[in-house]
């Protein structure tokens, strides 16, 4: 039976249940760091999304935050209180309107790693140069700035041109369209993690622009600001908000939304890799449920599930449950004729394969005592030819 109160990184790993297979002994087995065996059929299946009908059409399960109507303002506030502020952002025409003096608007909902779209549109009517003419910002929890900038055909300093990771890292390419047309910003944002003191990731991010990759996988490095770099240890909380600017131009903007991202396997600075404390939940829930699973088999289908919850912890009470079992199936089968055995063939192959797998990833011990009588029977009766 399953437990939730496990690691964050270990619930979503769980949180979609995989179809029960055959024995999960095929490749190299879990590890310290590998909660399955390769090519696991124990491992849980990704989930179904249905993609948008189009180009940036949000997926099944984007959160929207913006869809172009009077009641998804709801799903944000001006972070400038009412008397501070001169104006309010305001819909109009399936868009969000930033509006000058308004500030900077907050999404109510935070999150952290995401796949983030955003469009937005310039004025059509072309008014000032370089960071004077259609700025805005997106910035992944209020803290890391994607510039927002009309540079079609308009020059500006490069690590503050559209697309850069503001003041820190020029975009790879300019592929914006004319002002006046709407513009995709597509980003994938990994924040920066850093615990006591320590920069165990410095976060991503990529980056593209109308479909063309302007960032790829760059390191955010603390991230930057106005004539500033950011430090490089300043942490990040697991979760924040999203703001959109008010520079002072008229930028619009509509189809906004988000997909939580599954969090990074982090232990030592060492990415891709589950520490040995989450591996070792993710191998005792499997292994329980393995366990649940025999409990409603008999016979050598229970042993089977049995053996096969062995793969992912030890146990005694298991181990006592498989010796007692084998030995009640295989003595009989030595006082059997040939031609008797044959019936027991398939089941007897099935062994063979699956306590020599035991036997070779150490979840048995070599002289294990049913490992020869099974290989007796093998040759016996020719079952490896």
């Amino acid at each position: 039976m399953r437990s939730w109160s496990l690691l964050p990184e270990v619930i979503l790993l769980l949180s979609f249940s995989s179809q029960a297979g055959a024995m999960a002994f095929f490749g190299d087995p879990p590890d310290a760091n590998h909660p399955w065996a390769v090519h696991d059929s124990n491992r849980p299946q990704p989930p179904t999304v249905q993609p948008g009908a189009f180009a940036g059409d949000a997926p099944s399960d984007a959160i929207i935050l913006f869809d172009g109507t009077e009641a998804s303002l709801e799903n944000w506030y001006h972070i400038k209180d009412a008397e501070q502020r001169q104006a309010d952002w305001t819909v109009k025409d399936g868009a969000l309107h930033s509006v000058r003096g308004a500030g900077s608007l907050a999404s109510r909902v935070e999150f952290g790693d995401c796949q983030l779209h955003v469009e937005w549109m310039a004025p059509s009517e072309i008014k000032g140069t370089g960071q004077g003419r259609g700025n805005s910002g997106i910035f992944l929890m209020g803290m890391v700035e994607v510039q927002v900038l009309d540079n079609f055909q308009n020059p500006t300093y490069a690590d503050g041109t559209v697309g850069a990771i503001y003041g820190l890292m020029p975009p790879a390419a300019n592929s914006l369209r004319e002002p006046g047309e709407w513009q995709r910003t597509d980003i994938i944002f990994r924040r920066p993690i850093v615990r006591d003191g320590v920069v165990l990731d410095e976060g991503s991010m990529t980056v593209l622009i109308n479909g063309v990759v302007v960032q790829d996988n760059a390191s955010l490095a603390g991230g930057g600001g106005w004539k500033a770099r950011k430090p490089l240890d300043r942490v990040f909380p697991e979760q924040g908000s999203l703001h959109l600017q008010d520079h002072g131009d008229p930028v619009r903007f509509r189809n906004i939304w988000y997909r939580p991202l599954r969090p990074r396997a982090l232990e030592g600075g060492v990415e891709g890799r589950l520490s040995a404390e989450a591996t070792q939940a993710i191998r005792a829930v499997t292994a329980s449920d393995l366990i649940d699973q025999a409990a409603q088999l008999e016979g050598m289908e229970q042993t089977f599930k049995l053996l096969e919850s062995l793969v992912y912890q030890e146990s005694d009470a298991v181990r006592r449950s498989v010796d007692t079992s084998l030995k009640t199936y295989l003595i009989p089968l030595s006082e059997m004729s040939s031609q008797a055995l044959e019936s027991h063939k398939n089941t007897v192959r099935k062994l063979d394969r699956a306590l020599a797998y035991l036997a070779k990833h150490g979840r048995l011990p070599a002289d294990y005592f049913a490992l020869a009588i099974v290989q007796q029977l093998c040759e016996q009766q020719a079952w490896k030819n």
